[in-house]
């Protein structure tokens, strides 16, 4: 019986977490950003090489020079889409990142273990890669404690890095804002917006090769 919950309990927090937009004026606890953060450092790594860093914004100036930062470039982006489309782009909305308690950048230091990584000398994005983990464990964590999580992705890294005093070598990653909502969505919200639908799973499954042809293991 526990061993099933613990299961149900995982794929819940899989296909019901959210990238919220909207933050209300509750204090995040302190105990659960830890949470969020010990989940985050107990990320696969590839060659063990933690090449994350967090760092903690609370500070609304900060906050609000981040947003104008992210808001440029929405509007630079927006000159790739056209009608309907445009709009929608447009309307993206970053008050959540100053809105929300606490906001994280995470960040990457691809100089992390030396030279000779073990996996990374083959495939040098993994350090990247092992970053993205970091952060999806962040979101499944922030999930199971009650917390929203929002990931906002558009800056660019050199605006980031002035604004946090970010070493020229280290990436920041994601923008991760923290806290609480009271208009939780029930779906992803680009997928409501009618922004992109979710792709069939079997469309996606290939078998021994590339231009193999599909089965249908998803029914």
């Amino acid at each position: 019986m526990l061993e099933r919950l613990q299961k149900n309990g995982v794929y819940k927090a899989i296909f019901e977490r959210r990238d919220v937009r909207e933050f209300n004026s509750k204090p995040l606890p302190e105990e659960k950003l830890k949470s969020i953060l010990l989940a985050g450092h107990h990320a696969p790594s590839v060659g063990f090489m933690q090449p994350w860093d967090f760092i903690l914004i609370e500070s609304q100036e900060v906050k609000d020079s981040l947003a104008k930062a992210c808001q440029k470039e929405i509007l630079a982006l927006a000159i790739h889409y056209e009608d309907e489309k445009k709009t929608k782009f447009l309307s993206l909305k970053l008050e959540g990142l100053k809105e929300a308690p606490v906001t994280i950048c995470v960040t990457c230091d691809p100089t992390r273990g030396g030279g000779h990584v073990l996996g990374r000398n083959s495939i040098p994005e993994t350090d990247i890669l092992s970053v993205a983990c970091c952060i999806q464990n962040m979101w499944l964590a922030a999930y199971a404690e009650g917390v929203a999580m929002g990931w906002v992705s558009f800056y660019k890294k050199t605006d980031v890095r002035e604004i946090l005093h970010i070493p020229p070598h280290i990436e920041p990653v994601a923008l991760i804002s923290l806290g609480f909502t009271d208009n939780y969505p029930q779906a992803p919200i680009l997928e409501k917006e009618n922004w992109e639908k979710r792709v069939q799973i079997n469309n996606l499954i290939h078998y021994d090769n590339w231009n193999s042809s599909k089965h249908n293991l998803f029914k």
